[in-house]
């Protein structure tokens, strides 16, 4: 019908036009041969690439990144397939015409294993891509992998490759990225990379590399980002890097460069990203700098920068974040930096910058979010203009000197985005938490900390306050003496850190309902009890899902631990350490066993054993210093993620628990004071860092090869994980702590080095000689083998242990001479050879000559100039004290004869004139002198 609209006819010619274009093309598909594009010679090495390496089984909480989206491990060779077409395998990419592998991605496969020079990797000549990025391989790049002429890409990261990049990297000459990060490559950078000349993208960042980089890198003409943080790089950077005339990102963080920032930087026109932090860089502020108009981020923090802050450095433009933190910069700081637009972030803190605050003239909205200027020497009041940084979420004005001025809290009104507020230590008067709270209607986090609080609980509260959305409140050291009422209406709170302070009296019920709370440090009160429950607060059956990590240690906690902790069924971390608990650990805390991680109890009063079938979950666990008998519960064996073990000072009467060797991850194992007897049997500890068995009853030898098979006290650095912790513990939350002997005296660790290393086998009864393997432990800090029976010599190959400061051997039976390579131990600070056998001559090391006499004492036959030093005024050698009383008798005789002398002369001259008066004048009582005797004894014998 004409003018009518009939879909048919717009539809089928439509449908008709599709389907002879479908059936063309198909006919152009139908007719091209069918054939597989791989090439079977790539196939056949793939296949043995395949069988090369292991696939590991990572855990659920193992995560890797692919095509920058996080994402699990994946094993990505399981797919391939003898009998399928390796193109179509994933990983894999093929060149369309040709057929040929160009890119291979294995990334986040989760494989480890060795290369070999003769891998099949290395026979896929024309690989253009090659990703293995987030694996577990281990072994060197061979040198053949030069065979890749054609690759463009190469990226390792995240894998364990050891040793040195060959100098054969440079045949790779068609290179445009490099990506190595995340391995345990050593050694320096070899300068043959400077002949990468298509280079644009170079990742060497989280590695094990020294030395200086090569001035060589200067002739990449082309590359736009250079990364090396996290390394172990040392010496001045070089100004060859200047040359990189396109270069947009430049990483050298974390190494320990020395000197300043090259003046050839001011060529980096291009550069817009710069991060030089965590090194040990000094001098002024790099001017050169600022022709760098295009830089957005600049990071300085970390060093030894000083001098002043240039007031023309908003010349940066384009700045948006400035960190210059934990340096030595002195003077005001620059009103002019508020005045550059793009600013979100400065950090200042940690310096030594001075004068009172000025934030400048504001005129437009501020864009500046994160404002940190804490620890400095700022004096007077936190000025009303800050009102003006209206877009503020971060403020931290810490250890600001108010001059005992009170704070305007009302300034902070007028922020309304403001999110954390860091006030801690100020010089300012009482603080009054239930004024200051109604002002942070959006703020989360508020530290107050070090500050002089009121926190008293005001009969005018009202019962029912308006909610507020603080969800971290940090009051420690505020001087409070109650518990603060108000924040029972705190719904939001879940971080409330209330330590050292002097709250007194039991910590309130109502506590455990708030929902949200997952974080409690009541640590250094005097809190005396906890609340018990009730129905008043809700508490009659505690189930506090949300509870994850408890502190209330150095209370006044008494009587047994409470059940109620047995009802946080999502606690990690409890420490009630310091205390006076009694009774025993309570059985019900075995309902935590899936959760707890942390467990520390030590300086309780504490009795009976150690529960047997608990905390199988836990990574630390303390209780030292209590009553605990019995033995060690075998069942610790399944606690497999066990770091560490402490039982000090308690009544365990147990032999030596050889079986703590399968505990693969066991790093510090304290036994110190207890009754453990018996020998210690040959047991390796892989990954034990610390061992303190003193003060028991150890006895027996120990076998020459005892140590060989402790890992990582023997290389640590080899056996270091990349987790960057540097000290032990549970994140930010709980860090390890322990007393040890170290030179000489208890040392209380309060956190734990992760690199720290000691052995204390101190105070027992082991005999024979010290095993010579004890000089594998290269990595030792502290050693003790003091008070007991060890015989023989001391062995040579301690000279091996150049890490080491402290060694103490005293009290021992030992013989023969203080080996002398021990001289040339030059971080050994501390030693002390007394009440032995040894003779000889003591070593002339520097380190000798700075000990005291008594480190030798009681070992009559040690001399030698180091000894003679030390001991000048208490130790003479014999053959000197000979001579010395020779010469005093030579001189007393001399003496006497010239006495005897001044004494006979005048006594010649009397004596003759007596005689002459006699001769001449013979008076009667000297002629006869006994005459009178003779008459008498006559007379007598008459009668």
């Amino acid at each position: 019908m004409t003018g009518s609209w009939n879909p048919t006819s717009i539809i089928i010619p439509v449908t008709l036009s599709f389907l002879l274009s479908f059936i063309h093309n198909f006919a152009d598909v139908v007719a091209a041969p069918t054939r597989h594009l791989c090439l079977p010679e790539q196939r056949d090495a793939l296949l043995e690439l395949k069988n090369e390496f292991e696939i590991g089984k990572p855990s659920s909480n193992d995560y890797c990144y692919r095509n920058n989206s996080r994402v699990s491990p994946h094993p990505t060779t399981e797919s391939w397939r003898n009998n399928s077409d390796c193109c179509n395998w994933e990983g894999i990419t093929c060149d369309t015409k040709s057929g040929e592998v160009i890119e291979l991605d294995l990334s986040c496969s989760w494989l480890y294993g060795s290369f070999h020079s003769n891998s099949s990797l290395f026979r896929l000549q024309n690989l253009r891509v090659l990703d293995l990025t987030q694996n577990d391989l281990d072994g060197e790049i061979p040198s053949s992998i030069g065979n890749l002429s054609h690759l463009t890409s190469l990226h390792l990261s995240y894998n364990q490759f050891l040793g040195l990049i060959p100098s054969s990297i440079e045949n790779l000459s068609r290179l445009t990225s490099l990506h190595l990060s995340s391995n345990q490559f050593s050694g320096q950078i070899p300068s043959s990379i400077g002949n990468l000349s298509h280079l644009t993208s170079l990742e060497l960042s989280s590695n094990q590399f020294s030395g200086q980089i090569p001035s060589s890198i200067g002739n990449l003409s082309n590359l736009t980002f250079l990364s090396l943080p996290s390394n172990d790089f040392f010496g001045q950077i070089p100004s060859s890097i200047g040359n990189l005339a396109r270069l947009t990102y430049l990483y050298l963080s974390y190494n320990n460069f020395v000197g300043e920032i090259p003046s050839s930087f001011g060529n980096l026109n291009q550069l817009t990203r710069l991060y030089v932090d965590d090194n040990k860089l000094s001098g002024n502020f790099p001017n050169v700098l600022l022709n760098l108009t295009g830089l957005s981020v600049v990071s300085l923090s970390n060093n030894k920068f000083t001098g002043t802050l240039p007031p023309n450095i908003t010349s940066l433009s384009n700045l948006m974040a400035f960190y210059a933190s934990n340096n030595a910069f002195t003077g005001t700081l620059p009103s002019s930096l508020f005045n550059i637009p793009p600013l979100i972030i400065l950090d200042l803190s940690d310096n030594q910058l001075n004068g009172t605050l000025h934030f400048g003239n504001i005129s437009s909205p501020s864009n500046l979010q994160y404002l940190i200027i804490g620890s400095n020497n700022f004096i007077g009041p936190i000025p009303s203009s800050i009102s003006k940084l209206i877009n503020l979420q971060r403020l931290g004005i810490s250890h600001l000197n108010t001059q005992c001025r009170p704070v305007d809290f009302s300034i902070f009104s007028h922020l309304k985005s403001l999110d954390d507020l860091r006030l801690s230590y100020l010089t300012t008067t009482t603080i009054d938490l239930n004024d200051i709270l109604p002002y942070f209607k959006t703020l989360r986090s508020l530290d107050l900390s070090g500050n002089l609080v009121s926190a008293t609980n005001k009969s005018s509260v009202s019962s029912d306050p308006p909610s507020q959305s603080i969800q971290s409140l940090y009051l420690s050291g505020c001087g409070i003496t109650d518990f603060p009422e108000i924040l029972r209406t705190q719904h939001e709170l879940g971080f409330l850190d209330v330590s050292n302070n002097k709250i007194k009296g039991q910590v309130p019920g109502w506590l455990w309902t708030l929902p949200n709370l997952f974080y409690l440090n009541l640590s250094n009160n005097t809190f005396i009890s906890f609340e018990s429950s009730s129905k008043k607060h809700g508490l009659s059956s505690v189930r506090k899902p949300s509870m994850i990590h408890l502190f209330a240690s150095n209370n006044n906690f008494t009587g047994k631990i409470p059940s109620f902790i047995c009802g946080l069924r999502s606690l990690n971390t409890l420490d009630l350490s310091e205390n006076n608990y009694n009774g025993s650990i309570p059985r019900c805390m075995e309902k935590l066993k899936s959760t707890l991680f942390v467990l520390n109890l030590r300086q309780n009063n504490l009795s009976g054993g150690l529960p047997k079938h608990i905390f199988e979950s836990l990574r630390s666990l303390d209780v030292g210093h209590n009553l605990l008998v019995g033995k060690l519960p075998r069942s610790l064996i399944r606690f497999s993620n066990l770091e560490v073990l402490n039982v000090e000072s308690n009544r365990i009467n147990d032999t030596f628990p050889f079986w703590l060797s399968s505990l693969s991850k066991l790093q510090v194992l304290v036994l110190r004071s207890n009754a453990f007897h018996g020998p210690i049997h040959e047991a390796t500890f892989p990954e034990l860092r610390i061992i303190d068995i003193s003060h028991n009853h150890f006895n027996g030898t120990l076998p020459t090869g005892y140590f060989v098979k402790w890992s990582a006290m023997s290389s640590l650095g080899k056996n270091e994980d990349q987790s960057n912790e540097k000290y032990m513990g549970s994140g930010l939350y709980y860090q390890d702590s322990m007393v040890l002997m170290n030179k000489g005296l208890a040392m209380e660790l309060v956190r734990i080095l992760t690199i720290y290393t000691a052995l204390d086998f101190s105070e027992n009864k082991f005999k024979g000689e010290i095993p010579n393997s004890i000089g594998l432990l290269k990595e030792l800090l502290v050693l003790n083998l003091s008070n007991n029976a060890f015989s023989d010599h001391i062995p040579s190959s301690m000279g091996n242990l150049t890490a080491l400061e402290s060694l103490d051997v005293s009290q021992n039976k030992l013989t023969g001479e203080i080996p002398q390579e021990l001289g040339d131990l030059s971080f050994l600070a501390y030693m002390n050879f007394s009440h032995n056998q040894l003779a000889g001559l003591v070593p002339g090391g520097t380190q000798f000559r700075r000990q005291n006499c008594s480190a030798f004492e009681n070992n009559l036959g040690l001399f030698g100039p180091s000894l003679d030093e030390v001991c000048r005024d208490k130790h003479t050698p014999a053959s000197q004290q000979n001579e010395t009383t020779e010469t005093e008798e030579e001189d007393e005789e001399e003496i006497s004869w010239i006495a005897a002398a001044i004494g006979f002369i005048p006594g010649i001259v009397f004596g003759l004139t007596i005689g002459y008066i006699l001769v001449s004048y013979k008076p009667e009582w000297f002629m006869n002198p006994f005459g009178r005797n003779n008459r008498r004894r006559r007379n007598t014998t008459t009668h």
